[in-house]
């Protein structure tokens, strides 16, 4: 279907059905308005007030509880309030209809920030000042030129990709992992079979990996063994990619030298749990980005309008890949 045929199908304003909204996390009033903006008078509800089940067509959900989808049957397409769909995979109640991820500059943005912070903090061994400043010492460590300090980025998707390059541009000597054949300008990419060439030489490691039954556990003790001794790691993407109890034995043997971890196996992170006592570890409560509805809501709009016509979504994922 051509963008003019789309166009010419659009149904008026109104006629998309009703949109639900779930998500224990996100401001629905700020979506209600956002989407509202660009579709005027749309039956915007919010968990747990559905009113009948039949009228729902749209369902914008994150991390929708078990059972969640089966009492509507009339369900036209799925959005993820987010980046991630692990929460989407290997569910029995999800109807065979199109799935979609958020994608917005300001998300992208929020990422490379934390991912630049990150790096940035371990290239100027900000770690070691801070050490120093709980000391009161004055202790100067000459900066090395940017260039010469080697970060990898394990995973090249969307946000992956946005990163390593951002990465790149500040002037890092920069490469990239991905089980699919990626090219991105300055950035040296490695495939499935390389991943070992990828990791030999690498200073700096950020995982920005989705979580799939594939992925589950990859950045294991093999991994964390094929850096060079006193690499640091960076985890933006989730935390059940990285074998914890491998990362902790690591941190503690320092063949990894230290971790930013904004990602954890459970949320909160337990306030027993070793990463708290750890001098060369940094969490974050699972910030790295987060999504602005006042920008997403554009693209979920056009995907309402689309999916309406007949057409396909914005951003559609599989989640039988989990991406």
């Amino acid at each position: 279907m051509t963008q003019q045929s789309l166009a010419q199908s659009m149904p008026e304003t109104g006629d998309y059905g009703a949109v639900l909204f779930y998500s224990e996390f996100d401001d629905p009033k700020a979506w209600g308005d956002a989407l509202k903006s660009n579709l005027p008078g749309l039956d915007f509800r919010v968990y747990p007030d559905v009113g009948n089940p039949d009228d729902i067509r749209h369902v914008l959900a994150w991390k929708a509880f078990p059972g969640f989808f089966e009492p509507f049957r009339n369900i036209a397409q799925v959005v993820n309030l987010g980046a991630g769909i692990d929460a989407l995979v290997g569910r029995t109640d999800l109807p065979d209809v199109p799935i979609s991820r958020l994608s917005d500059p300001g998300m992208i943005a929020l990422m490379r920030s934390y991912v630049l912070f990150s790096v940035i903090r371990y290239a100027r061994d900000i770690p070691a000042f801070e050490q120093a400043q709980r000391r009161h010492e004055w202790h100067y460590i000459h900066p090395r030129p940017l260039d010469t300090i080697k970060v990898g980025i394990l995973g090249l998707g969307h946000l992956g990709s946005a990163v390593a390059r951002g990465l790149a541009d500040v002037g890092f000597d920069v490469s990239g992992w991905d089980v699919a054949p990626k090219s991105i300008t300055d950035v040296r990419c490695f495939g499935l079979d390389q991943k070992q060439d990828f990791l030999g030489e690498l200073e700096i490691l950020v995982n920005m990996m989705p979580l799939t039954p594939a992925t589950a556990g990859m950045i294991n003790a093999d991994l964390f063994n094929a850096l060079p001794q006193g690499a640091k790691f960076v985890n933006a993407s989730r935390g059940h990619v990285v074998d914890e109890p491998a990362l902790i034995e690591a941190l503690r043997s320092g063949q990894i030298g230290g971790a930013t971890l904004d990602v954890f196996h459970v949320e909160p992170l337990p306030e027993n749990h070793p990463f708290w006592s750890m001098e060369n570890v940094l969490i974050t409560p699972h910030l790295a980005s987060i999504t602005v509805p006042e920008a997403a809501a554009r693209d979920v709009a056009e995907s309402i309008r689309r999916v309406s016509a007949g057409g396909e979504p914005l951003h559609r994922v599989d989640p039988r890949r989990g991406y």
